[in-house]
C-alpha cells in the first residue's frame, strides 16, 4: 500500500462513501454519489482504487462488496497538503484563516481548534 494516498476527486467521493458506511457494493456507492454516474463508471473507479491498494473486495452473492484499506486521516492528510501547496502557496495560516472565515464553525469546533493550537505551541516551547 502506498505511503501517501493520492486520490482523484472522483476517487475521493467514492472513498468517502466507503469510509462513512464501512463498505459498499457498486450499486450502494452509486446511489450515494452526488453525481449520477453509470454503473460501469463506478465499477471502474472501485477497480482502480483496488489496483492502487486503497480498497479490497469480497464476493457477496452475485455482487462484490468493497472495503476501504486506508484510513480516512491518511488520505485526508495527503489531500490537505496538496490544497495547502497549490491553493494557499504553502501557508497553513492562510488555510486556517479561510476555513474560519468561510465555514459556520460551532463553538465546540473553534474550542477544539484552539486546544490543538495551544498543544502545538506548548510542544514547540518544549523544544
Amino acid at each position: 500500500m502506498p505511503d501517501e494516498p493520492r486520490l482523484t476527486d472522483r476517487e475521493l467521493d467514492v472513498m468517502s462513501i466507503l469510509w462513512r458506511n464501512a463498505s459498499g457494493t457498486v450499486s450502494e456507492v452509486r446511489e450515494q454519489l452526488a453525481d449520477e454516474l453509470a454503473y460501469t463508471t463506478v465499477l471502474w473507479v472501485l477497480q482502480t482504487l483496488e489496483e492502487k491498494g486503497f480498497v479490497r473486495h469480497e464476493r457477496e452473492g452475485r455482487a462484490y462488496r468493497y472495503y476501504p484499506t486506508i484510513e480516512q486521516g491518511d488520505a485526508g492528510g495527503s489531500a490537505l497538503s496538496r490544497i495547502v501547496d497549490k491553493v494557499f502557496h504553502g501557508s497553513a495560516a492562510m488555510l486556517v484563516a479561510q476555513l474560519v472565515r468561510e465555514r459556520d464553525l460551532s463553538t465546540e469546533e473553534l474550542e477544539q481548534m484552539r486546544e490543538l493550537l495551544e498543544r502545538r505551541l506548548a510542544e514547540e516551547d518544549e523544544r
